[in-house]
């Protein structure tokens, strides 16, 4: 069979095209391509560039599988895409496992996904393995903890997460056997079993997907595949149970999945783990690929959690629980009287110490799931902030870094706690070996909860932590660009001539992370500390045109003591009673200012 190609070699060339509409198994994108393609024959400068894009080469498959825009064209995401994803994971399992390789298959609710999921059992079964469906509609944390449960070599969640409603994505998550084939160290492939793919395995499924000569030239079977039923839902919910975290004290609860699948199997887990008092946000509930009331599906943006605050503020609301539309992020907010909407939203960093604290203070006293293991490591990615580290320090557990992604800090060795800053956090990695936004917000919920049994808060537990530990204030700043070239340009100008200061202090150290850093894989960035102990670390992102920053600044005990400390002394000069302030809140203007810093002298030195 001739080869369907996947670009234009020497610019925009009709008969690829036509081979490509030809090959084509979907009707739809076909005739779009057609209609396009007319148009181009016909002189439509506009045509002719929309397929240039479309045949600039094959969507690229990497450690984030496939993600992009649907569409017709191999640089889109579409049935003929996904087929060759298909069939070279199939191919790579045959090869590594042999035949009755096993699958697990889940997906969401974007446009295209329950096709591609189809799509992708069919040519599994053809394949000789065996294809395993879950139920349609379902978070991602559910596809990663069948993959374990199922004892499965793989697992291909369809899945665009946060992204905006014209993209859908293809995750692949290899289990222990795959691994065990192509890794040189038995430890390693034990540690990333069921966690996403990373190097090697993405390059060699690639290759796979590389040799597909045609959508035509892949077996699809008709019928054949199992499917699970919802009785795994029920055991994820139950493995919920087992983590040892419950409601100690009514708390009322406004939470949204942002018209992801994600409120179905949160709303249970939490009723499950004794929280009644909660309040959906009703016009996100149900899954809508539009997203129809955010501009973004992703909680980190500005202006996703609007409803969430203005249903909060109806009902009173203790907090605010927010997943993304597939459910493997979450995020919080807590009242805050000072803050325009009543809420205030707590980064991904704040999140990660409050469950990091959680996690090592239960493990001390006994009554977490994993109490009794030998080794217990609490984990971050290098741009998360080092507040977990020193609170795991407190508590005498060991912290480490990872390059960034979950597919890093999830294979982890004797991994109890793991958490990313863009609202990823795994709190029972030997169930789920990946972020998980629904067993985090039960966890969290009991957190909250224990405190204000206790009389405390949110906010006080984080005073607590920091009045002992330092206070790590945290910062993105991102630059996105159209022309993605000045991201290497920017790169090439750190590296060559970086900042002689940091907000006002020295610059003492700069690592250049492609030469691996503290026992790190080389990876793109640049990591700058000064004397201050403030730290810039710049990295352009896999995901997007954007180059972003990480900005962090440190306040010792110490400092926070002095602040409050002076707080104390002005009040009584002025011969005023002030109420007792936190410490951290004493010394937080004092550190936003140098982030500020650290941004304008940032923003500055890029000129972008």
């Amino acid at each position: 069979m001739t080869r369907v190609a996947d670009r234009f070699r020497h610019g925009f060339d009709a008969e690829v095209v036509r081979a490509w509409i030809a090959d084509d198994p979907d009707p739809q994108t076909a005739t779009t391509l057609e209609h396009i393609l007319a148009s181009a024959e016909d002189g439509d400068e506009a045509a002719i560039a929309d397929l240039e894009d479309r045949f600039s080469g094959p969507l690229v498959f990497g450690t984030a599988g496939l993600r992009g825009e649907i569409a017709a064209g191999p640089n889109r995401m579409n049935r003929a895409v996904v087929i060759r994803a298909a069939a070279g994971l199939a191919a790579f399992l045959a090869e590594t496992v042999g035949e009755g390789f096993r699958v697990v298959i889940g997906c969401d609710a974007r446009y295209k996904s329950a096709e591609f999921a189809r799509d992708t059992a069919a040519v599994i079964t053809a394949a000789g393995g065996v294809a395993i469906q879950l139920p349609d509609q379902l978070p991602t944390p559910l596809l990663a903890f069948a993959l374990s449960q199922r004892g499965a070599d793989a697992g291909v969640m369809v899945t665009a997460s946060h992204n905006p409603p014209a993209d859908n994505g293809y995750k692949v998550y290899l289990g222990q056997r795959p691994l065990q084939a192509i890794e040189s160290e038995p430890a390693a492939a034990l540690a990333g079993a069921g966690a996403q793919i990373v190097s090697p395995a993405d390059a060699l499924i690639a290759e796979k997907i590389a040799a597909v000569e045609s959508v035509a030239s892949v077996a699809r079977a008709e019928s054949g595949w199992e499917h699970l039923d919802e009785s795994i839902v029920e055991e994820y919910l139950s493995r919920i149970d087992d983590l040892r975290v419950r409601a100690e004290a009514d708390l009322s609860i406004v939470l949204t999945s942002l018209h992801g699948v994600g409120a179905g199997v949160a709303e249970a887990a939490l009723t499950r783990t004794g929280f009644t008092n909660l309040h959906p946000v009703a016009s996100q509930q149900a899954p809508d690929p539009d997203f129809p009331t955010v501009s973004f599906p992703n909680p980190e943006e500005a202006g996703a959690l609007d409803e969430s605050f203005a249903l909060a503020r109806e009902v009173g609301a203790e907090l605010i629980i927010a997943n993304d539309p597939d459910a493997d992020r979450f995020s919080a907010a807590i009242p805050d009287d000072s803050a325009a909407a009543g809420y205030r939203q707590l980064s991904g960093d704040e999140v990660g110490l409050l469950l990091g604290e959680d996690a090592a203070t239960r493990l001390t006293a006994g009554t977490h799931r994993a109490a009794g293991a030998e080794t217990p490591v609490f984990a971050n990615s290098i741009v998360s902030s080092r507040g977990l580290a020193a609170a795991a320090a407190s508590h005498g557990f060991a912290a480490v870094n990872t390059l960034t992604g979950f597919k890093w800090i999830s294979r982890v060795p004797n991994l109890v706690f793991g958490y990313e800053e863009a609202l990823g956090y795994c709190v029972d990695p030997a169930a789920v070996r990946d972020k998980d936004g629904i067993s985090a917000a039960v966890t969290f919920a009991a957190l909250a909860s224990r405190l204000k049994a206790e009389g405390s808060s949110i906010e006080a537990e984080l005073d607590r932590i920091r009045a002992r530990d330092g206070y790590f204030a945290t910062a993105p700043l991102s630059f996105r660009l159209d022309d993605v070239s000045l991201i290497a340009t920017a790169m090439a100008k750190l590296r060559e001539n970086p900042p002689a200061t940091l907000a006002g202090s020295p610059v003492a150290e700069v690592h250049d992370l492609s030469a691996g850093y503290e026992g790190l894989p080389p990876t793109d960035g640049i990591l700058l500390l000064s004397e201050s102990n403030s730290r810039v670390i710049v990295r352009p992102s896999g995901t997007e045109p954007k180059l972003k920053c990480y900005l962090e600044v440190v306040a010792e005990p110490s400092e926070l003591q002095a602040a409050t400390d002076a707080d104390a002394r002005a009040a009584a000069s002025a011969g005023v009673r002030l109420p007792a302030a936190s410490a951290s809140a004493s010394l937080k203007p004092a550190l936003k200012e140098r982030l500020t810093s650290l941004s304008t002298e940032l923003k500055t030195f890029f000129s972008l």
